[in-house]
């Protein structure tokens, strides 16, 4: 089934209910969105894009995106989402890996792709060429796609070399999309979407249940992330949902705080996409309520591994509520999740091992890669590469991916363990921990903090906190104070530019 279907279906009976939104501005109801859907579809076929082809979506958030993606979908192509804040080069070798015939760009980014030498044609969707779509004929059905066709071709960050190429077929987009209506959340006619995170990742994905109930989708004014500007769209608009990555949770708060919001017109932030700190989620439950959603997911099981629903994000009364807390949740409805050893056997409960999914939302393999497929699927189960625990009652604690945790005098440390610690320190906002090379002991525990604004780093009353509330082992050996801590286009901490710098300092 083509999952462009939904926009199809949800257009025959509310056509005139509203649709795509710039800021505060209406650009389309549904009637609109999937004719103009429909355009770039037949246009596409018209330049020789059959089913199955690449089609590249180099663009910022905007309302275009959702047209583009759906156009792309209608044609029966698999379209390659890329990140707008990439150098052109990155992006440029997505395009070429992928063997994308045609890219999609908003003002601006086109330039960076012709300097970079991409061959594939760019059309810019602010040009006359994309305005001239909308003289094409619009196609009557979405075309025909099977279940395990390919319908995103999601690249991993390639923190650590090379991204790869995550097949995402038509299947698991829908299973993702049950799943959020059974484990995450219920969806409206009278909800909004909003897309402050990048539309090239999860929160773009998550379009496709709010399109079958026929919600609206509302991107910024200002193409990206701004607290105060989400603050005045939820609300306008009210019953807001939105994505956003930890780090944006924290943002949010603290921005809240500040200038006296109290998040009216929010109704769901679902979080995922990096570690959340309990301490963090704490506060932001406090001062925002009850709206809060945690999801698990990887590109290779796009956001459908485990989930904590919100009243377990915001209970505080169950006895082992901070541990739930801390955890990621419980499997979701399509997958098997499990903790394996070093061979994929099953653990008990409680002892610490890889987190392993199996499941119709788990991708088929990497694009081209077979090499790293065999190494990533064993037996039909994703290896996430993430180390963790499940207790009796299903609840998966994530400790860190397999190659971050610290192996100190033979003993596994497990940074998030003391960043969590060193988070509830108030002088300490953000804090990262990794190992560093040590001759005596193979690693020992270092940590790079940015301390609140006006605090002055105290090693002493750091290390003292650490040694009242974890073993005297795991506390850092050294701290070292940042004005802010490396991340990616995403908002993870890049441990690797850590490392690095460890190594400078070594020299």
């Amino acid at each position: 089934m083509n999952i462009a279907l939904y926009l199809h279906r949800i257009a025959q009976v509310r056509g005139q209910d509203p649709a795509l939104f710039l800021g505060r501005e209406m650009v389309a109801d549904y009637a609109g969105f999937r004719a103009r859907a429909g355009q770039v579809a037949t246009w596409l076929a018209g330049q020789e894009i059959a089913p199955g082809d690449r089609v590249a979506i180099f663009m910022k958030n905007l309302p275009d995106y959702l047209i583009v993606q759906y156009g792309i979908w209608m044609a029966g192509a698999a379209a390659v989402p890329i990140n707008a804040k990439l150098h052109g080069r990155e992006a440029a070798w997505i395009i070429e890996d992928s063997g994308t015939k045609l890219v999609f760009t908003s003002p601006g980014l086109g330039d960076a792709l012709e300097e970079a030498g991409v061959t594939a044609r760019i059309v810019d969707v602010s040009g006359a060429e994309f305005a001239g779509i909308a003289d094409a004929d619009q196609l009557e059905q979405p075309v025909e796609r099977g279940d395990d066709d390919l319908a995103w071709l999601f690249y991993t960050s390639g923190t650590t070399g090379r991204p790869k190429g995550v097949m995402i077929t038509h299947r698991m987009i829908r299973g993702m999309a049950l799943c959020y209506f059974v484990d995450v959340d219920q969806v409206t006619a009278g909800d909004a979407a909003l897309y402050a995170a990048p539309m090239s990742h999860g929160a773009g994905l998550y379009n496709i249940m709010h399109v079958m109930v026929g919600a609206r989708h509302v991107c910024p004014a200002s193409g990206g992330f701004d607290e105060a500007e989400i603050f005045e769209l939820a609300r306008h608009f009210g019953r807001v949902h939105m994505f956003a990555a930890p780090t944006m949770v924290k943002r949010m708060t603290v921005a809240a705080k500040a200038m006296g919001e109290t998040g009216e017109g929010l109704r769901t932030i679902v979080y995922g996409g990096g570690p959340m700190y309990v301490a963090d989620i704490v506060e932001a439950v406090e001062h925002f309520g009850e709206i809060f959603v945690q999801i698990y997911g990887q590109g290779e099981c796009p956001m459908a591994i485990t989930a904590l629903s919100r009243a377990e994000v915001s209970d505080r009364s169950h006895p082992r509520w901070r541990a739930r807390l801390g955890s990621v949740g419980r499997a979701q409805s399509a997958v098997e999740v499990r903790i394996g050893d070093a061979q994929g056997r099953p653990l008990p409960p409680g002892e610490a091992g890889e987190i392993m999914v199996r499941g119709d939302v788990v991708m088929p393999g990497y694009w081209q890669n077979p090499e790293a497929t065999e190494k990533t699927i064993v037996d039909g189960w994703l290896m996430t590469g993430d180390v963790g625990v499940m207790d009796e009652d299903g609840y998966v604690t994530m400790h860190d991916r397999s190659k971050d945790m610290i192996i100190s005098g033979g003993t596994n440390i497990y940074p998030r363990e003391v960043e969590e610690v060193l988070l509830e320190h108030p002088d300490v906002a953000e804090v990262s921990v990794v190992g560093r090379p040590h001759p005596e002991w193979g690693e020992d525990v270092v940590a790079f903090v940015v301390m609140e604004q006006g605090c002055a780093l105290d090693e002493g009353a750091l290390d003292a906190h650490c040694l009242a509330n974890i073993a005297r082992f795991k506390r850092p050996k050294a701290y070292f104070a940042l004005p802010e801590l490396p991340k990616n286009n995403y908002g993870k901490v890049l441990k690797t530019e850590l490392r690095e710098r460890l190594k400078e300092m070594d020299k």
